[in-house]
């Protein structure tokens, strides 16, 4: 499975990063923070939930509004092992 990362720019398009890729963040920080693109579905960022609750670890995500349009958000995932 392929998430996308935040974009740094409103016109840029988002980075792609697979799931191996973040289980390799996480096991050499123990606790980590993602910014997710918008144009990632609810249904793809859940099943990464239960990806890494399976495991043991705790994972927070929530939306982040960072301007006033409805469009203008991200998701911040915690992971803790």
């Amino acid at each position: 499975m392929d998430l996308k990362i935040a974009r740094a720019e409103l016109k840029l398009k988002p980075k792609k990063i697979e799931v191996s890729k973040i289980e390799d963040i996480v096991t050499k920080d123990e606790s980590v923070i993602l910014y997710f693109d918008r144009d990632n579905t609810h249904k793809d960022l859940l099943e990464l939930q239960d990806h890494f609750e399976t495991q043991g670890k705790s994972f927070y995500m929530r939306e982040v509004k960072f301007g006033l349009s409805e469009n203008e958000y991200m998701y911040e995932v915690h992971i803790i092992a």
